[in-house]
């Protein structure tokens, strides 16, 4: 018998796998090929290099067995995708006091807000600082608010009481567990999370805000800024990087006193310029700078409530026609639309769907190995040629094929306006060696 005989029934068992029901299928207590690639997908953490390493093997193995899908298909992956990211970790219904991880008693939060049915969520954080810094303090300036405005509120506690705890020790990540696992357990919708916080808590809003500007709406940063760069004589020159490019598509309305002695408004006022000269730019944001005289630290005119009824009504544009991103994290690789395999922390890449020309053109400051379009028919029509262009060169000319990795690879986050069938690269990494 030929190799190329001996070959065959390996591939057409391959074939069958790829064909078989989209509904889960167990033998004798085994999952199907295609099943066991999606359980061990989601089993690996994309936050580590092991974990993305591992990650990329199962896409690798997923376009190895499964071509590309019909719309029906799609649909049906999608909605099956869905239903797993949905038996993930949940939260405790009623208001109260938690510890993320029981045992070690570890990850404090509080529940609070409209807990039955909620209208949105706020995600809450508080103020501190070295050595210090509680939940309670956050759930008291904010829960009444938030409760006025039907919002469920989740108030986590950092990990550890450092300067910048919102963004040490792990808290970032503790953060985007409990917003994933408040909406299984809520009826929330995904396009109104808002992140607010008072002092500490403010920078953590202006920070985790933009990091993952793609999940949220809004944020209502209360006399706390983004952490700035300074020049000669200590003075106030910018904003460090992944702030500001990357918010051009969410709500923010910023509080500041003229005469806070502990946040002073030299860092707020930098950052309203930085936005006012990144509108110029790129167009978008959609920011309101609100200072006033002679309150100090303390909370805004009105209230909290005053400050969080400005962004009641904003809505996440999740397939927003223009992107601008400037990665901070190696582990963020989706950015809305655009997934980076390998982000190049301070890059900044401006990215806009052009639909009459069925065209994606992207800008790059610094090389963008590895950077891929992700696409759908609510972007822009994939059943003809699309063209995606990168610093004025045409990098791709095709017709997109929908693939069972590509919504694997987007649909883990269980956010189906994230997730996408199509991935077209628009620079190819190169092989070491």
């Amino acid at each position: 018998m030929s190799p190329r005989a001996r070959l065959l029934p390996v591939a057409l068992l391959l074939l069958l796998a790829a064909a078989a029901p989209l509904h889960a299928q167990k033998s004798k207590g085994k999952l199907d090929p295609l099943d066991a690639l999606v359980e061990r997908y989601f089993a690996a953490d994309e936050r580590t290099r092991e974990g993305r390493s591992e990650r990329a093997a199962v896409l690798v193995e997923l376009d190895a067995v499964s071509g590309p899908l019909s719309p029906k298909d799609v649909e049906a992956w999608r909605k099956k995708l869905q239903a797993r990211w949905e038996q993930g970790r949940t939260l405790k219904k009623d208001n109260g006091r938690r510890w993320f991880w029981e045992d070690e008693e570890r990850g404090l939060y509080i529940v609070g807000g409209e807990t039955k049915k909620p209208k949105g969520m706020f995600l809450g954080m508080h103020g501190g600082g070295e050595g210090s810094g509680e939940a309670d303090s956050a759930s008291s300036f904010h829960d009444a608010a938030a409760s006025k405005l039907k919002w469920l509120a989740i108030y986590p506690e950092v990990l550890e009481k450092t300067e910048h705890g919102w963004t040490d020790a792990g808290t970032e990540e503790f953060v985007l567990d409990l917003v994933e696992a408040a909406r299984r357990t809520w009826d929330i919708d995904p396009d109104h999370v808002v992140f607010g916080g008072h002092s500490m808590g403010g920078y953590g809003s202006w920070t985790l805000g933009a990091h993952h500007a793609d999940m949220v709406a809004a944020i209502v940063p209360s006399a706390g800024a983004p952490t700035p760069l300074f020049g000669p004589g200590d003075k106030v020159v910018g904003i460090i990087d992944g702030i500001i490019p990357s918010l051009r598509n969410v709500a923010i309305v910023a509080y500041q006193s003229d005469d806070d002695p502990q946040v002073p408004p030299a860092a707020n006022r930098a950052a309203a310029k930085a936005i006012e000269e990144a509108r110029g730019r790129w167009g978008g944001y959609d920011f309101e700078y609100w200072e006033v005289s002679g309150r100090g630290h303390d909370e805004p005119p009105g209230g909290p409530r005053a400050h969080m009824e400005k962004v009641r009504d904003k809505l996440r544009a999740p397939h927003a026609a223009r992107v601008v991103w400037q990665p901070a994290l190696g582990w963020k690789r989706q950015f809305y639309w655009l997934w980076w395999e390998e982000p190049l922390i301070g890059a900044v890449i401006d990215a806009e769907l052009l639909p009459a020309g069925n065209t994606v053109r992207i800008t790059a400051d610094r090389p963008a190995a590895g950077l891929h379009v992700l696409l759908d028919e609510r972007l822009l029509d994939v059943s003809r040629e699309v063209v995606v262009e990168l610093n004025g060169k045409e990098r791709f000319r095709g017709v997109p094929e929908a693939r069972l990795s590509t919504l694997l690879l987007t649909g883990v986050r269980g956010d189906p306006r994230l997730s996408f069938a199509c991935r077209v690269p628009v620079v190819v990494k190169k092989k070491d060696g």
